[in-house]
């Protein structure tokens, strides 16, 4: 039995303890933390726990009796925290972004490593169904050679989502809705199709002159092959639509699934290949439905790992990468400059001090307030 512990008591946190809920011959949660003990008291009171309360993390690293730990604090706190867990031989599952800069992540997966200790990224849209649907199709190489992605993440917050007081600086969030909002499809996106060699970006602000960050940027990137991807991440779309596409060279594939291929008639104009359309929906519905999906996808996962029965999905060295797409499009659009992969020590943007030096400044961060009386949140489309 896994002892489970929590830091953070906020909108997310919910749903890390209904995900650990769904194992209680495995795991049981022991103890909630967050510098706002109310509403760790509050969680407790919602989900019937018996744990211990604390108002601070440095309590839960004492402590000797606990096996994993959620860390759901806001961005900026993810790499103190991580490591001081690491480094007290705890395993540690720590909401995305991993951390503020490719320094913290590289410090954190250092901790890992040092202590033999499970450091996992949290990206509970691999544990869906569709995805997992759409990976295996693609890792099939039916569609041929991938020349064309596009990956949009459209999302709808409203003026005042900045007004909390951790949110709308690239201090304390690390960035805007590329980072905390595409995170989800862009980590999905590297995982099926690998990283490309070069980024170039653009950014905005384009309803939020609250928040330093950006509400919306694209970016397209170039692999040596000749392929292309293009991104939008947003937090100015009405309907939140939400979907990445895959051309490849035979057919294309997307989720929300869609199916379609094409053989070339002798003038050089498309005529459906119904064949392969068929060999590829095969190979989609061979695919078995999920168990478990989401947060409890992700947690099953993790515990699994932990009792020794399989290697992590989602480990450090996988959120370290996600965090390097998002730092080049950051560094490409500030700059105004192609940025060539991968990014290293060299790169201006490396470090937390150099995201705050180089990156593009919007507006300054107007109202802070303390919590939301509303703490209900949305956590993106179903891609069904």
């Amino acid at each position: 039995m896994k002892r489970i512990a929590i830091i953070g008591a906020g909108a997310i946190a919910p749903a890390h303890i209904k995900g650990y809920l769904e194992f209680p011959e495995e795991c049981k949660i022991v103890a909630l933390c967050d510098i706002y003990p109310e509403k760790a008291e509050k969680l407790a009171k919602q989900f019937d726990l018996n744990v211990d309360i604390y108002d601070d993390y440095q309590k839960i690293v004492d402590r000797t009796d606990i096996d994993l730990v959620s860390v759901c604090t806001p961005p900026y706190t993810h790499a103190e925290t991580a490591i001081d867990l690491l480094n007290a031989k705890k395993h540690v599952l720590v909401e995305k972004p991993m951390a503020s800069s490719l320094e913290e992540c590289d410090a954190m997966n250092a901790a890992a490593q040092k202590n033999g200790m499970i450091l996992s990224v949290v990206a509970q849209n691999r544990f869906l169904t569709p995805m997992m649907k759409l990976k295996h199709v693609l890792d099939s190489k039916l569609m041929g050679p991938i020349v064309h992605t596009q990956v949009d993440s459209y999302w709808w917050r409203g003026h005042c989502y900045y007004d909390l007081w951790w949110r709308g600086t690239w201090e304390k969030e690390g960035g805007g809705c590329t980072l905390n909002h595409a995170v989800h499809h862009i980590d999905i996106f590297q995982w099926m199709n690998g990283m490309p060699s070069e980024i170039t970006a653009v950014m905005s602000n384009a309803s939020h002159d609250n928040a330093e960050v950006e509400d919306i940027s694209i970016a397209i990137g170039r692999y040596d092959n000749g392929s292309l991807v293009q991104i939008t991440s947003s937090v100015i779309h009405h309907g939140e639509e939400q979907q990445l596409i895959f051309q490849g060279k035979n057919a294309r594939v997307s989720v929300p699934w869609k199916l379609k291929a094409s053989k070339s008639k002798q003038n050089g104009f498309p005529e459906e290949d119904l064949d392969l359309e068929e060999k590829l929906q095969q190979v989609y519905e061979e695919q078995p439905e999920l168990q478990f999906e989401g947060h409890a996808g992700q947690i099953h996962d993790v515990l699994q790992a932990v009792q020794g029965k399989k290697t992590v999905l989602v480990d450090g060295i996988q959120g370290r990468q996600t965090l390097e797409f998002i730092t080049a499009i950051y560094q490409a659009a500030s700059l105004g400059k192609t940025v060539k992969l991968p990014l290293n020590e060299d790169s201006p943007f490396y470090t937390r001090d150099g995201v705050l030096k180089y990156a593009t400044h919007f507006y300054e961060k107007k109202n802070v307030i303390e919590n939301f009386k509303d703490e209900a949140i949305t956590t993106g489309g179903k891609y069904e």
